[in-house]
């Protein structure tokens, strides 16, 4: 299976999950059409759980393509199936074991974390799902492990495709018994996308494993041993940055009614906030998951190989990708909150300002990723976990204390968000220093992003104005300034050359 190089690798998983993305957005604008604000805070109260445990599980696999790609360059072959096999001994049955506990216990939850009791179908939908994330999770951290992204990126496709022909169905059907039945058949497009993109990837592994050849593979405890150690810090850390979410889920709402707000007023502030302005904040930051996907395997073998100037070249790669995602997209949501969120929610723009807050979060969580990640490429599982603590730490008591407040609202979980990551990435960025001894070159790794980011997002604003007065139309202007700025980033960023040949084909460079 032939690798491919950090930028391509990004590239290609990337523009499979902004697509998936895009196709999520076709989700979202039907269900929040059918159920609204109300019915959209239901369904969003129980998935911060959903997405907790996504975070848990995808700890394994990130451990997982790790060791592949470090047996995979000594062409231990053996070695790289024992690991497949042994992930699947834990994967599958810790999903199983999740969704019975949510399917049992769904009712206490709720209760004690003081939920809306409409919130109870989604829930109990949702509950289905994990075994399927682990089947999932595990064959797409053996392509990555191998270096291809090319399955991961077609499964995320399927799995999104079947999360809107599913769920948008699901929901209209249900809608006559009431919105949180709707919400709930939302809820289960999720399941059904999990099914097909696992189906996929278990046919696509059994056609590959035919046409290799068939080495019985041998025992060896150190395997799984290293897989363990290995996957619980980087589960831990990916927990920890998700239960960001999930703390939002547990304080807002109660926070929000000491703040003066009705049980319904709550939950549609908090649908505004995680419903829409958080789904548009996660197309760029899709982009930075496929990085960091990609990342991994790609950086654990130069450092195991001890190639210091290949780390350094991959490194300077990684924070540069970071910046060129993380500045526009800030910039980007930020100057067209009103516009964008207009143009997805067909001229509903009610959470725009919380999109136009939330949007100064991208660099800084882009950065805790990446961060995360290059630590543990390299080894470092626990400190990014401290790190990360520390910063959700933050984010708790910022969260707590503002959101009741009626000036703040909903805002003060967004700024509570904002000094979280803000404080996790300063950590993250110094202990990067510290183990991988790499200069950055802030001139083409920062300098020239802002630069060619600021040209694009003025000039941006200045084609939505002149195309909207001329047309009256907030959808045209949005897609032509919008189509516009990436033509002129992407211009720009080759006369500026932000990006070389030797970046896209990713050679390595010998010590």
């Amino acid at each position: 299976m032939k690798k491919q190089s950090l930028l391509k690798g990004t590239m290609i998983l990337g523009i499979a999950t902004i697509f998936a993305r895009f196709l999520g957005l076709f989700f979202r604008i039907p269900i929040q059409g059918l159920i609204g604000d109300q019915g959209m805070g239901y369904y969003q109260m129980s998935y911060p759980i959903y997405m907790t445990f996504v975070a848990i599980a995808s700890g394994v696999p990130i451990a997982m393509s790790k060791l592949i790609s470090e047996y995979n360059v000594r062409n231990d072959t053996n070695a790289v199936k024992q690991v497949l096999k042994d992930t699947l001994k834990i994967m599958i049955p810790l999903g199983i074991i999740i969704s019975f506990l949510m399917l049992y216990f769904g009712d206490n939850i709720i209760n004690i974390l003081r939920w809306d009791n409409k919130s109870y179908q989604s829930f109990m939908i949702i509950s289905s799902a994990p075994i399927f994330v682990c089947i999932m999770c595990t064959f797409k951290g053996y392509f990555q492990g191998l270096q291809n992204m090319n399955n991961t990126a077609i499964s995320q496709i399927i799995e999104q495709i079947g999360r809107v022909v599913f769920g948008v169905i699901c929901a209209y059907l249900l809608l006559p018994k009431g919105i949180e039945y709707a919400a709930a058949g939302a809820a289960f497009g999720t399941v059904a996308g999990g099914l097909l993109g696992s189906i996929y990837l278990v046919i696509k592994y059994l056609f590959v494993r035919s046409k290799s050849y068939k080495l019985k593979v041998k025992r060896s405890n150190k395997i799984l041993s290293n897989l363990v150690q290995a996957a619980f810090p980087i589960s831990v850390g990916a927990a920890v940055g998700t239960i960001m979410a999930l703390i939002d889920s547990i304080i807002v709402p109660q926070r929000l009614l000491l703040a003066g707000y009705t049980i319904q007023e709550s939950a549609i502030l908090y649908g505004q906030f995680t419903g829409k302005a958080m789904t548009l904040q996660n197309i760029p930051l899709a982009l930075s998951i496929a990085l960091c996907s990609a990342l991994v395997p790609i950086i654990s073998e130069v450092y195991s190989m001890h190639n210091q100037n290949e780390l350094y070249r991959r490194v300077n790669m990684v924070f540069k990708l970071s910046f060129v995602i993380g500045i526009p997209s800030a910039l980007g949501l930020f100057y067209l909150s009103k516009p964008i969120m207009g143009l997805v929610f067909m001229g509903d723009v009610a959470g725009h300002e919380i999109l136009k807050l939330l949007s100064l979060s991208i660099p800084l969580i882009i950065i805790t990723q990446t961060t995360t990640s290059l630590l543990q490429s390299c080894g470092r599982y626990m400190k990014p976990v401290y790190y990360l603590a520390i910063g959700c730490l933050f984010k708790v008591i910022i969260t707590y204390v503002l959101v009741s407040n009626s000036r703040f609202n909903i805002y003060g979980a967004i700024i509570g968000s904002i000094v979280g990551y803000a404080v996790t990435s300063i950590l993250n960025l110094k202990e990067v220093k510290k183990l991988l001894k790499v200069k950055i070159n802030l001139y083409e790794v920062v300098i020239k992003p802002l630069f060619v980011s600021l040209i694009m997002i003025i000039s941006v604003v200045f084609i939505y104005n002149n195309v909207y007065n001329y047309t009256q139309s907030n959808g045209i202007a949005c897609l032509i300034a919008i189509f516009l700025g990436v033509v002129i980033f992407g211009i720009l960023s080759i006369v500026f050359k932000i990006f070389t040949i030797e970046d896209i084909k990713g050679k390595l460079i010998k010590n």
